[in-house]
């Protein structure tokens, strides 16, 4: 084949090519009129009447999901709320110059905005439930992924905004974007004099009103919308200056916090294989790991119980963390035993429960006058212990209903060693094991509330 065809067929095949890819990603195919777009996104624009009741609906529709820690009441409070209207709205009047549409979405929004902050400000100073759940905690801090969120989700709302057939498009974009959950939660950052989550809450809800207008602007402009007001070329580099300084504006501290995300994302991972691989023995049970990632210096926080780790063996263990990544980082061991009681230690876990019934008797000694009081005590006790046996299930289930994240959860009476004078003594210790780490509030009310069901006021609560 002669060089003049091969490159004849080249060019052909890439026309073609071009052709064909021009065809998948038609938009002027089913787009809908013009006039008749740009008058439904006006009427999206408004709030009054029928808008602004069931924006104040899903407005607290959507405080009391993110109060009861319910993710479908929040989807719902999503998908019927109607802030997409003014963003879209601030969008299409920058992509066709109309100032008056631009001036009376940015009106509207902000009025909503406003009504939508105040309101949960106010439900969330009347509810009993103060306690910042896991559905409040993930409208705190965006990053990165939530400005591509917010970027495609407008892309995909203006789209289905500009067809002939309405599709499920807008809904989704609802429930993608999360206009709604932001708001409040910067209400409940005010109700609770929290004001790092109203900062980043409102954060949040300004990157997606900034990245979904963004969208739109851009659509708008493929589809060679016809402007309303034609303006020199100065005007119109001012308007894209502008523009592109709100982008990078709202972007760029996003960019940091998603950086510092994936910092912490590799630190754990790595603390977990260091973990896994470098300290766990046969004879020393990790009961409890926290990890303590910080820029400058993380921590792995561990809480053993079984045989001790000397110094030196710790000394030895920390001088592998380099090897996984971890340079900047201090590994802490806590122990509740010592080398001076590990024989000690090795005769209370073979015979358990002489030792607890031995120190209950020399604890209530004075008391016990005769052989059959002692046998009546001792009994007592047993009795004691089996109950409590019977009562983990039972309490297991009682906390399954407060807190639906736990999966293991158990309770028993174990000995404590006093590290400083060498003595025993008994304590109930619970356990719980979560799929999601409650938050330090949530530990806390826990913890009093076991005190509380098992009136023991000395109970050691261990959560993982």
């Amino acid at each position: 084949m002669s060089e003049p065809e091969s490159s004849f067929r080249t060019s052909v095949f890439l026309r073609h090519a071009q052709g064909y890819v021009s065809y998948l990603f038609n938009l002027q195919e089913g787009k809908a009129d013009e006039n008749l777009i740009i008058e439904d996104i006006r009427r999206g624009v408004a709030f009054r009447g029928t808008n602004l009741w069931i924006l104040i609906c899903a407005i607290f529709i959507c405080s009391i999901g993110l109060n009861v820690n319910s993710t479908a009441v929040v989807i719902g409070a999503m998908l019927i709320s109607p802030l997409m209207g003014p963003i879209i709205g601030v969008g299409l009047g920058v992509g066709i110059l109309d100032l008056g549409l631009i001036r009376r979405a940015l009106k509207n929004l902000g009025v909503a905005a406003g009504i939508s902050v105040l309101s949960s400000t106010i439900y969330f100073l009347i509810t009993p439930l103060s306690d910042a759940q896991t559905e409040i905690l993930a409208r705190t801090s965006p990053t990165l992924w939530d400005v591509l969120i917010a970027l495609f989700g407008g892309f995909a709302g203006i789209i289905a905004s500009t067809r002939q057939d309405k599709s499920n498009a807008i809904p989704g974009v609802a429930i993608a974007t999360a206009l709604m959950p932001p708001l409040c939660t910067a209400g409940y950052g005010i109700a609770t004099g929290q004001w790092s989550f109203f900062i980043g809450a409102f954060y949040l809800f300004f990157i997606n009103c900034v990245f979904i207008t963004l969208a739109t602007v851009l659509i708008v402009k493929y589809l060679r919308f016809q402007r309303r007001y034609y303006v020199d070329a100065v005007t119109d580099r001012r308007v894209k200056l502008w523009v592109g300084f709100f982008v990078l504006a709202t972007a760029i501290p996003s960019v940091f916090l998603a950086a510092n995300v994936v910092r912490k994302s590799f630190f754990e991972r790595k603390a977990r294989d260091f973990i896994e691989t470098e300290v766990n023995t046969p004879n020393t049970q990790i009961i409890n790991q926290q990890l303590v990632y910080r820029p400058d210096t993380s921590s792995i926080i561990l809480t053993c119980m079984g045989k001790t780790l000397d110094s030196n063996q710790i000394r030895k263990i920390s001088s592998q963390l380099p090897k996984y990544g971890l340079k900047k980082t201090q590994l802490i061991v806590r122990q509740n035993y010592n080398e001076v009681n590990a024989s000690m230690l090795d005769k209370f876990n073979t015979n358990l429960r002489t030792g607890i019934l031995e120190d209950l008797y020399k604890k209530n000694e004075e008391l016990v006058q005769n052989k059959d009081a002692r046998i009546n005590m001792l009994e007592q006790e047993i009795a004691r212990y089996r109950t409590i046996n019977t009562q983990s299930g039972d309490i297991g289930q009682e906390i399954k209903v407060q807190y639906p994240n736990i999966d293991e959860f158990s309770l028993t009476m174990s000995p404590i060693f006093n590290l400083k004078t060498a003595k025993a003594d008994t304590a109930y210790l619970a356990y719980a094991k979560f799929s999601r780490r409650p938050s330090w509030r949530e530990t806390k009310r826990m913890e009093d509330w076991l005190k509380v069901r098992v009136k023991s006021k000395g109970l050691r609560l261990v959560v993982q």
